[in-house]
């Protein structure tokens, strides 16, 4: 039985809700309506889209946006960004170990073939130090909750993390419809965001200097997330350029501007490592910048994330988190991680494929929803072909209980209902590491899914966070 973010047991409303359901009892349901067919508008007119890739169509779409806010009491927020700071803070230590001494491979703790043979790992990264030992200077930590005081991790994601300018303009549309509401409730604020993700990517500047230029470097206007590209550039005061806007000269980035080159420092990346550099990756890349790992390995220039943060990542590493914070911080996790099924072992293995209707099965490398079976929710002809792409290439899955994802209140077209929701807070690392109150909460809106993507049907919410002192 899934969690209710809004009711107890009893029936009763949850002490972080209640400000607003007495709020929304005054509220005539037109109303509501009248307010989603706003925000929809104000939504599209504001170009808030994204592409789906294999979409013949070709059709950007705006993502569903649900004006029902989730809310989360002061308490529940402190587990949850006290765990995804533990978190992110061993991933980032891991990653400097696996490109330095591999201590952690040497105790025995993960097998090197899993690290060195994955396709992520980036052998160039090898030896290089790099400001602070930060990587993953941001990352998305994919929470669920099942009870009162229970969280779960889902997926780390430290590559190129999205989704945080849907957190900050799905706060400014709140604030727009229901101004009244934000006076009503304390909701602890998002929109520092973009100035503290600023400030921590100039703090890892490798010249010292007082205005270090940042830039954040985008695949093009056709990429799915070019308007968070956009949007963030715009919302830091920083350039937003094409890999065409940037060279290297004696290992120094520059990017040309019409006064002349401008030597950059920080390169706030939105593309992935193969096309970053076609000299050291993927030669037929035109969305890089040549020369570009060289003038890393100098010292000279700091990419957020780092390459090669991939490997931590993988849906195969993630099973290894729980040990990592233990090895590197002598610490137990205050997140848990979903019990996971290896298929790489026969025992595991055999299980899941005994178990197939009850189980969600992942591809190790896959994302976005994709690559997945949803066992209680899939027929018996997916399941059966799902069983056959699991024996070709049993190494490229992982297997998970079917965790009852919590509900929040949702409008729907017949009213309020309860549809299951995720979380990702978004863990900014510099100098320190640090969460903003908040995050981007997905929405399973079909009935009895649990698939949140917005590429298979979810939408998002806007994510309060009651300040301490409210309930």
């Amino acid at each position: 039985m899934a969690y209710d973010e809004l009711h107890g047991a009893d029936g009763t409303v949850h002490p972080a809700y209640q400000a607003y359901v007495e709020w929304l009892t005054t509220v005539p349901a037109e109303v509501l309506q009248n307010k989603r067919v706003e925000a929809d508008l104000l939504f599209r007119r504001l170009g808030i889209t994204f592409a789906v890739y294999g979409d013949e169509s070709g059709v950007e779409r705006a993502i569903p946006f649900d004006i029902i806010p989730r809310i989360l009491s002061a308490s529940a927020w402190q587990k949850v960004a006290t765990g995804c700071v533990q978190r992110v803070k061993a991933l980032n230590m891991f990653l400097h170990d696996v490109y330095h001494d591999q201590e952690i491979i040497q105790a025995g703790i993960i097998p090197a073939e899993q690290v060195l043979s994955n396709p992520a790992y980036r052998p160039e990264m090898q030896g290089i130090d790099l400001p602070g030992r930060i990587y993953a200077h941001v990352a998305g930590v994919d929470v669920v909750k099942v009870s009162d005081t229970e969280f779960y991790v889902l997926e780390d994601n430290l590559r190129t993390p999205s989704g945080v300018s849907y957190m900050l303009e799905n706060r400014r549309m709140m604030m727009r419809l229901f101004p009244e509401l934000f006076s009503r409730i304390q909701v602890a604020p998002v929109e520092h965001y973009p100035d503290l993700l600023l400030e921590s990517l100039r703090a890892m500047s490798p010249v010292p200097t007082s205005a270090p230029v940042t830039v954040l470097l985008t695949p093009g206007a056709y990429n799915s997330a070019y308007f968070e590209h956009a949007f963030l550039a715009q919302q830091m005061g920083i350039e937003l350029v094409e890999g065409q806007d940037l060279f290297v000269r004696d290992a120094v980035v520059y990017m040309r501007t019409t006064q002349g080159p401008q030597r950059v420092d920080v390169i706030y990346r939105r593309l992935d490592d193969d096309f970053l550099d076609p000299l050291a990756f993927r030669k037929d890349s035109m969305l890089g910048v040549p020369g570009l790992l060289g003038a890393y390995k100098a010292g000279n220039v700091t990419l957020a994330n780092a390459i090669g943060t991939g490997v931590a990542d993988d849906k195969s590493t993630y099973v290894h988190v729980p040990d990592m914070i233990r090895f590197y911080l002598g610490e137990e996790p205050i997140l848990a991680n979903v019990p996971t099924f290896r298929l790489s072992r026969a025992d595991d293995l055999c299980y899941v494929l005994a178990n197939l209707p009850e189980l969600v099965v992942k591809e190790v490398h896959g994302s976005g929803g994709y690559g997945m079976l949803v066992g209680p929710k899939s027929t018996q002809a997916e399941i059966e072909e799902f069983r056959l792409r699991i024996l070709q290439n049993p190494d490229n899955y992982i297997a998970q209980p079917t965790l009852a994802l919590s509900t929040c209140p949702t409008l729907v077209a017949e009213g309020i209902a309860p549809r299951h929701v995720d979380l990702r807070p978004y863990v900014i690392s510099g100098t320190d590491t640090r969460v903003v109150p908040g995050g981007l909460t997905r929405v399973a809106l079909r009935e009895g899914s649990l698939v949140v993507n917005s590429s298979q049907g979810g939408g998002t919410k806007d994510t309060w966070i009651l300040e301490d002192g409210t309930c």
